[in-house]
């Protein structure tokens, strides 16, 4: 027997109780647009968090806290739903809610944290998606007693710090995979440079595909915004596809063809680029510029994502605070260009080692997959049994004990 069932074989009486009983819910207000910089200063030195993941929610910084015990934060717009575990001092601002426990004796900070994270809502659909105080407020969890809550804290707390570690160690392979890549591309004076224009066959921008017009099937396509969250340096296989009749002037790419994202949210990311390799013929949504030309086309995936080709990149214009590039933008990036030998030589051992770090299927992608699944599955897990006292059916007894004791 488990430590776990040990401890809820005590109480097998598990109540549930609302987030309002049990927290104060506090939504997010202003920004505090006069006691606040963009980067933390000695002065301002209180994190502003707004709804985003991770460190994009960090909206800038500021003097004074508005939230000071531990607590969980719910993204009420956007990312709905998701939750973070904040042990810090710091000031939510509009679509965010804090749920601070209002008696740390009854209810653990990060066991609270565990119950909300990955939690589904009702949101209506009718207007902006959000979800709101009084909604939250209405969601019940299972309040066994203190050192149970402890105890299903703990194991949790492992698999993350776990898949953190992991995720730290890809991080660390990917920096490496970058210089590895910047520095088998940075040729000697013997290997010319050319523009992209002196390359170029045909360059032209794509033409407009609204989100309801990306259907399940019909044509293959790709929207601008997919270049940035979707592909990587190349890919065979659209996600999206759209109808020809809602496309008034189709412009298409096919195999080899190079992406280009002339719109984005910063300079770092402008002109993002993906090579297509595929075997169907694909439309080109908006936004987007396709580069043909008749070089190896896995080479210039890899050369155009490299720190100098990002440097060229980043001259995008900034207006209304959207970030924009152009045709004759694209045209003036420079980059080396050996032989067609080498270029497909260079492209393989790229494609070798970029595949060791990105594929999911494989080395530490895959690891940090299942290890993710297993969590979730045993948060699920271990928060029903903290509701019923009882192993679910589709985990024996021995498996539980093996897992939790190992935790």
């Amino acid at each position: 027997m488990s430590k776990l069932d040990i401890l809820l074989s005590k109480d097998k009486d598990v109540p549930k109780k609302s987030i309002e009983k049990l927290c104060k819910v506090l939504a997010g207000g202003d920004v505090p647009k006069d006691a606040m910089a963009k980067e933390k200063t000695n002065e301002y030195t209180i994190p502003i968090i707004s709804n985003g993941v991770g460190n994009n929610a960090i909206y800038g910084y500021t003097d004074k806290a508005r939230v000071v015990e531990p607590a969980v934060t719910v993204a009420a717009r956007g990312t709905i739903g998701y939750a973070e575990y904040r042990d810090y001092p710091y000031v939510p601002i509009i679509r965010l809610l804090s749920l601070i426990p209002k008696d740390i004796k009854e209810l653990d900070t990060k066991y609270l944290y565990y119950c909300i994270q990955g939690k589904e809502y009702n949101i209506p659909t009718t207007g902006i998606p959000q979800l709101t105080a009084p909604m939250i407020k209405k969601v019940e969890i299972p309040v066994p007693e203190m050192n149970v809550q402890r105890e299903i804290v703990r194991i949790l707390d492992n698999f993350t710090e776990l898949t953190a570690e992991l995720t730290a160690e890809l991080t660390a392979r990917k920096k490496q995979y970058e210089y590895y890549r910047d520095s088998l591309l940075s040729f000697d004076s013997t290997v010319k440079k050319v523009k992209l224009k002196d390359i170029a066959v045909d360059i032209y921008r794509g033409s407009g595909i609204k989100r309801e017009e990306v259907t399940e099937t019909g044509i293959p396509c790709v929207r601008y915004g997919e270049i940035y969250t979707t592909y990587n340096t190349w890919f065979d296989t659209c996600v999206s596809h759209t109808k020809l009749e809602y496309i008034s002037n189709p412009k298409y790419f096919e195999y080899g063809d190079v992406l280009f994202a002339i719109t984005g949210e910063s300079v770092e990311d402008i002109a993002k680029s993906v090579v297509y390799i595929g075997n169907e013929k694909c439309l080109a949504g908006g936004d987007i510029v396709v580069l043909k030309h008749n070089q190896e086309p896995r080479y210039l995936a890899h050369v155009l994502s490299t720190y100098k080709a990002r440097q060229q990149k980043s001259k995008g214009k900034i207006k209304s605070k959207v970030v924009h590039s152009s045709v004759p933008a694209i045209e003036a990036i420079e980059i080396p260009l050996p032989s067609m030998e080498v270029q497909k030589r260079y492209a393989d051992v790229l494609d070798n080692f970029e595949k060791i770090c990105n594929d999911l299927n494989i080395g530490l992608p895959a690891e940090i997959e299942a290890r993710q699944k297993q969590y979730e599955y045993y948060r699920d897990l271990l928060l029903t049994f903290a509701e019923t006292g009882e192993i679910m059916p589709r985990q024996t007894d021995r498996q539980t004990d093996r897992q939790t004791d190992r935790a």
